[in-house]
Formats: structure tokens, C-alpha cells, sequence
């Protein structure tokens, strides 16, 4: 009897873990991580484009109007379940150059110097007909073609 209660309370205590585990919250890092001393060999003044991109490789994004800039972008993100995701930290490396491309200012800004930085912000609209639940699940059924396969031996036959 002692044993069978035993195994009832280490069978609930595995259940509870179990469903607790399931509610902690996935946080995963998108963009470039840059390494700090990396970042320390990059010296404004000195060093070019080329050299920048070997150094630190390609920008995650780069300014479109005025000088010439390019941005770092490293994002933390922590996932509950099916909610939204929330940003938790985001980290911004920006490296400016002058006319002829040699490293003029290099900053870094994070969420906490208000920039925040949403590469990606739209989603694309899909045309034709959204599908509810059921369709989705039972919208098969009836849609297989069975007669011109005359070649197909189906085992047990």
C-alpha cells in the first residue's frame, strides 16, 4: 500500500513539472551578436568599408538617405506560449563613413536610449479564401482521385 502511494505522488509530481515547464517563456536572439573586441578594432579615421566588412561582416541594414550608415541589429525576444511576442532587449551597432567610405563615428544605442528598430513591421497580404478551423480539418475528405491509377497495387489485394 505504501509503495502504491509512493507511486501516485511521484507520478503528480512528474505531472506538475511537467505542466509547469510547459508555461516558461522561450526567449530566442535574432540579428548580429557583435563581439566587443572586434567593435574595439574598428577605429574612425582609419578604417574603410571593405575593412569593416571583413572585421564585422555584412550590415543587418543600412540608412537609405543622408550619409552613409551602417546598423548592427541584434533583438532578444521573449515568447509565451501563443501570445505575441515581447522585445526585451535590443541592441543597435551603428557605424557612419564619410564620402570616401573610411569609418567617420561608431555608436551603439539600446531600447533603454529609445531607438527601437522594427526591420520587418508588415506582413503580406494573401489573396483568396481564408479557411475556418473545420474547413481546414475536414476539407479533404472526398477530394482523392482513385480511378486512374491503374498501376498501383494496393497491398492485401
Amino acid at each position: 500500500m505504501a509503495a502504491l502511494k509512493k507511486g501516485r505522488v511521484l507520478a503528480f509530481s512528474l505531472l506538475a513539472a511537467t505542466a509547469l515547464s510547459a508555461c516558461e517563456p522561450r526567449i530566442s536572439t535574432h540579428g548580429y551578436v557583435p563581439d566587443p573586441d572586434v567593435v574595439s578594432r574598428v577605429e574612425p579615421g582609419v578604417h574603410n568599408q571593405l575593412e569593416v566588412a571583413q572585421f564585422l561582416g555584412t550590415p543587418s541594414a543600412a540608412a537609405l538617405f543622408g550619409e552613409q550608415t551602417w546598423l548592427y541589429i541584434t533583438e532578444r525576444r521573449e515568447e509565451f506560449a501563443f501570445f505575441k511576442p515581447e522585445v526585451i532587449s535590443q541592441g543597435v551597432l551603428a557605424i557612419a563613413f564619410d564620402d570616401r567610405g573610411v569609418v567617420q563615428e561608431i555608436a551603439s544605442f539600446s531600447l533603454e536610449d529609445g531607438l527601437v528598430v522594427d526591420p520587418v513591421s508588415r506582413t503580406t497580404p494573401t489573396y483568396g479564401k481564408e479557411l475556418g478551423l473545420l474547413e481546414q480539418l475536414f476539407g479533404n475528405i472526398g477530394r482523392f482521385n482513385t480511378e486512374g491509377q491503374q498501376g498501383v497495387k494496393v497491398p492485401g489485394q
